[in-house]
């Protein structure tokens, strides 16, 4: 049953981790609201590292986001947090699969690979939270925009002054600002946390499992018998007692 439920850690963990990468990566963490908008031949959409609009003509063109300062806190947060719950999910990822049972190392002993599991295990549920904060933020910021966007005449500036977050640059060059909806990398970024999260309860639970069980029995020290101190023979008392009796 641990075995199992290690195993079955492993291959959630490289799924979660594969996924987070995925998103991560993905620039449609938002994407232009056409519900009630005008027709219109280009449509924009917003990740972490880029911003791209498609045309009518099915061409895409993305400008990148270079730079750190000129970005809001909370944007960078949310770039940190990826960032740092993929480094934790491979590094789990890898020291999962020295940890796998049927995996023989040299000389290790299950002490040591039950130990291993755990460490991967909570490094699992450390990058899963990560992966679930950063999103989050990021979608809590896009429903904030979404609510507040209204009509500007010297729309320009994007996605800055509707979220505070630059995760826009206005290609559109519209006057009305546009709205933004959650995007495809928001639910892959989601899918993945919480498989990382389980993969590490089942570490967790699996280090248990695999622990060595402990001997029950209790040594019982031996106790040589005593040897029993026997009275001395003596003539003289007895001759004294015979002496009484004449």
């Amino acid at each position: 049953m641990a075995t199992a439920l290690q195993t079955g850690g492993f291959v959630l963990g490289l799924l979660g981790c594969g996924a987070v990468i995925a998103a991560t990566g993905m620039n449609n963490w938002s994407s232009k609201d056409r519900q009630g908008d005008m027709v219109t031949s280009v449509y924009t959409y917003k990740g972490l590292w880029a911003d791209c609009e498609t045309g009518s003509s099915g061409f895409t063109e993305c400008r990148p986001l270079y730079g750190i300062l000129g970005f809001s806190g909370a944007f960078q947060a949310v770039r940190a947090l990826m960032i740092v719950g993929i480094v934790l999910g491979v590094i789990g990822a890898m020291i999962a699969v020295f940890s796998l049972k049927c995996l023989k190392m040299g000389n290790m002993e299950d002490s040591s690979k039950a130990k291993m599991t755990l460490t991967a295990g909570i490094m699992f549920i450390i990058a899963g939270i990560c992966t679930i904060t950063g999103p989050s933020i990021y979608a809590n910021q896009i429903v904030a925009s979404f609510m507040t966007t209204s009509y500007s005449s010297n729309y320009g500036g994007g996605m800055n002054q509707g979220m505070g977050m630059g995760m826009g640059m206005g290609m559109g060059g519209e006057n009305m600002m546009p709205r933004y909806t959650f995007g495809p990398a928001l639910f892959v970024a989601w899918i993945g946390a919480a498989l990382l999260v389980l993969a590490g309860v089942l570490k967790c639970v699996a280090f248990k499992g695999l622990q060595p069980e402990k001997s029950t029995y209790t040594g019982v020290a031996y106790k040589a018998a005593q040897a029993q101190n026997k009275p001395v023979y003596d003539q003289h008392s007895e001759k004294r007692d015979n002496q009484k009796y004449v």
